[in-house]
């Protein structure tokens, strides 16, 4: 089932500094991963031009951190940072090829002691070994790369591994299922902070998709359908034009010239949930929107995202995130991103 949302957390005057997040990186990691903080939070600004987002790199000591290419690179920061971190992101590294794994190291275990009781903790792909070394998992849901899994499951009996999600939010910590995973959780904290429209531009800028739901099934060995395979690509955006109105699996299926059975069964393979529950969740997500950006009555909002009645909104949006729409738009109305540190509970 896809990741809950933490609730939005009630916003405040802009804080003097911004959001600190510490990219913790180990030998032998890999730059591209390394890479996604910097380039998703250090984009993010406020309307007025003020960032957001402060992205600072580490290693367990400053210097060079050998990666998993044929190059090194050079962090002007070591483990002390860490004290620093309102958000700690762990990206992937390369194993030995041989031999036991010691997957939290003193010198780590060290390290990730220094993090102040509030910091997020997000590990992208496999760097989800060091939380789970770290107890930091026990008794959660965390998903890693699915091909890894099966072994990180029987190392970890006491993490409630997922295999099937691109990413999971269970609130101070995070865990990304790999490579554009992580952007995909990246974005998911900035709408989580700021709302979605500071997530849609940086995506835009970055020229990502925006928005690629947790729940989302990872691309797991499946055929490459040939060219000629009819998908269900263009009846999606057809159906994000027809929110306003009740759309039925038979209707859904007759614009995608499949029968309903052929319909739902391709759906789920492209997109990774049932045709109603992506439904759901795009109205959910244009319902948000507008009450982020426009003063639309409740009632309205509900109205042109297809809910039908307030009442219906109210109630899909309370089990998506625990608030009232009118809770939501006064968060994310208000000036000024929250205050350094604060994190969603």
């Amino acid at each position: 089932m896809p990741a809950t949302p933490a609730p939005p957390t009630p916003a405040a005057p802009a804080p003097a500094t911004p959001h600190r997040v510490v990219v913790l990186a180990l030998e032998g990691v890999y730059p591209f991963e390394l890479s996604i903080p910097v380039r998703i939070f250090g984009t993010a600004a406020a309307p007025d031009g003020a960032q957001l987002y402060e992205v600072v790199t580490c290693g367990l000591e400053s210097g060079s951190v050998r990666t998993s290419a044929d190059f090194a690179v050079t962090v002007d920061h070591g483990a002390p940072v860490l004290a620093t971190a309102d958000t700690l992101v762990i990206p992937p590294f390369a194993c030995a090829p041989d031999g036991p794994r010691d997957w939290l190291p003193a010198e780590l275990a060290a390290a990730l002691a220094l993090l102040p009781p509030h910091a997020r903790i997000v590990s992208i792909c496999t760097a989800s070994y060091v939380l789970a070394a770290a107890g930091l998992l026990d008794g959660r849901r965390a998903t890693t790369h699915w091909s890894e899994a099966a072994t990180f499951q029987q190392a970890f009996p006491h993490v409630e591994v997922d295999a099937n999600v691109l990413f999971i939010d269970d609130g101070r910590v995070l865990t990304a299922a790999g490579v554009a995973a992580g952007v995909d959780l990246c974005l998911h904290l900035l709408r989580r902070d700021h709302g979605s429209e500071v997530a849609n531009r940086v995506a835009r800028l970055c020229v990502v998709p925006p928005h690629r739901e947790g729940g989302q099934a990872q691309y797991i060995e499946r055929p490459v359908p040939a060219p000629e395979a009819a998908t269900t690509a263009a009846t999606r955006a057809w159906a994000l034009e027809q929110l306003h109105r009740p759309l039925s699996l038979a209707e859904l299926a007759g614009h995608a010239a499949m029968s309903v059975r052929t319909f739902c069964r391709r759906f789920g393979e492209e997109v990774g949930m049932p045709p109603g529950q992506w439904l759901a969740r795009q109205r959910l997500d244009y319902a948000r929107r507008l009450l982020e950006t426009t003063a639309l009555p409740v009632d309205q909002v509900a109205a042109r995202a297809g809910f039908g009645t307030a009442a219906a909104f109210r109630q899909h949006l309370a089990a998506d995130i625990g608030v009232s729409p009118t809770a939501y738009r006064t968060t994310f109305a208000a000036a000024g991103p929250g205050p350094r540190g604060t994190t969603a509970a």
